[in-house]
């Protein structure tokens, strides 16, 4: 399988924006997209963690990929849908909407819960590839799924190699475990998934990022990636160091509801995040906006 073109580059893992009501509000979601666009991201993660996926139900999962698709500048930019679920077939049913929609590729956790072994897993990835003609992401992400991927397992070497997989978004921090994937099979699109560890992913090689700050941070990771290039590593680990210091604010008030409330303060209103989430107070609101001010 020949690598994927023009998927290199930012990716943002928008968020699911909620009016008032607490319904999806599509007009939020294009404001996202004209926003970051305009800040040079190449496209979107649509329904993934940053959106809270796992608290939205199966018809608010459907409808954000719809609004996605109906982007009036939808030619400018690409989209990868997350299709996740523990069931293959609910799996699969997200997958045929992707492809109905015109999505460039599709991306999913591996399934959890349940423990399911390397055999099961990659199963589920070729089911889903067999199922829908459109590019599949393995979406790396242990710390949240619980399941540590073995990549020395032939199951999964073999799906990683024989045209099943596309690509992977490795949040984790390990990035050994990238690198090595990349050496597997070069002809992968290998994203990081941390935005903390950005720089170092790319020393190894990977492509791009899909990242949650990337919400509002662009405009600090394009200088970045700049510095990265132009092979000023100093410049690039200072202003990493930047980043970082955002992503500590933010992980430390909650990620997802201090992202919210950033694109809030910048006019773009997502509402606030579902329960069990918690509310900001007053205190950390202004603490992170003192943060993000300070380093972007």
């Amino acid at each position: 399988m020949k690598k994927m073109q023009n998927m290199s580059g930012f990716f943002v893992a928008a968020v699911t924006p909620f009016d008032e009501a607490g319904k999806f509000s599509a007009s939020a979601l294009h404001k996202l997209m004209d926003k970051t666009i305009a800040e040079g991201a190449k496209g979107f993660l649509i329904g993934g963690s940053s959106a809270e996926c796992p608290l939205l139900t199966h018809a608010e999962r459907v409808e954000g990929l719809e609004a996605a698709a109906k982007y009036q500048d939808r030619a400018k930019t690409k989209l990868i849908a997350s299709v996740a679920a523990i069931s293959t077939d609910e799996a699969v049913e997200y997958a045929k909407t992707a492809k109905e929609l015109g999505y460039d590729a599709m991306i999913s956790t591996v399934p959890y819960y349940y423990k399911f072994g390397m055999k099961a897993i990659s199963e589920y990835y070729n089911t889903l590839r067999e199922a829908v003609d459109l590019p599949l992401f393995l979406y790396n992400f242990p710390g949240n799924t619980g399941v540590e991927l073995d990549i020395a397992d032939n199951h999964i070497r073999g799906m990683l190699t024989d045209g099943t997989i596309a690509g992977v978004k490795q949040t984790s921090l390990n990035l050994y475990q990238m690198e090595r994937i990349r050496d597997l099979n070069p002809e992968l699109v290998i994203y990081g998934g941390f935005d903390e560890v950005y720089i170092g992913a790319r020393i190894l090689g990977a492509d791009g990022a899909i990242g949650s700050t990337f919400n509002f941070t662009l405009p600090l990771f394009n200088q970045i990636e700049a510095a990265y290039s132009a092979l000023d590593i100093p410049k690039a680990q200072a202003l990493q160091k930047r980043a970082n210091n955002i992503m500590q604010a933010l992980v430390s008030c909650s990620l997802f509801p201090s992202i919210k409330h950033i694109l809030k303060t910048q006019g773009v209103d997502c509402g606030g995040c579902r329960k069990p989430f918690p509310t900001l107070t007053e205190g950390q609101k202004a603490y992170i906006e003192r943060v993000v001010k300070e380093n972007m």
